[in-house]
C-alpha cells in the first residue's frame, strides 16, 4: 500500500475498467477535447493580460481636473440644480388613474 492509501495494482483496475467502459478511441477523443480546452484558456488569459497591459498604459485623463472650476459657472452663485433631481417640484402621476 502508498503514502495515498492506494496501490498500483487498484489503479490499473481502475484504468483498465473505464477503457473497456468507454473504450480507446472515446479516451483519446476526451484527452484531446481536455487538451483543446486548456489551449484556448491560456491563450484567453495571455490575451486578457495583453489587453490589460495596453490599458494600463493608456493617459485615462487628468485626475486634477476635478478640482478646477467650471468656466461657466460662477463660484459665487454655486452649481446649478438638476431639475429632475428635485423631489418637490412635481409629482409622478403616471400611475395614477384619470378618472
Amino acid at each position: 500500500m502508498g503514502a495515498s492509501g492506494i496501490s498500483i495494482w487498484q489503479l490499473l483496475i481502475v484504468l483498465l475498467i473505464v477503457i473497456l467502459i468507454f473504450g480507446t478511441k472515446r479516451i483519446k477523443n476526451i484527452g484531446g477535447d481536455l487538451g483543446g480546452a486548456i489551449k484556448n484558456f491560456r491563450k484567453g488569459v495571455n490575451e486578457a493580460e495583453k489587453i490589460e497591459d495596453d490599458l494600463s498604459g493608456l493617459d485615462l485623463g487628468d485626475s486634477g481636473s476635478l478640482s478646477e472650476e467650471d468656466p461657466e459657472e460662477d463660484p459665487e452663485e454655486g452649481p446649478e440644480e438638476d431639475p429632475e433631481e428635485d423631489p418637490e417640484e412635481e409629482p409622478d402621476t403616471k400611475d395614477q388613474d384619470r378618472s
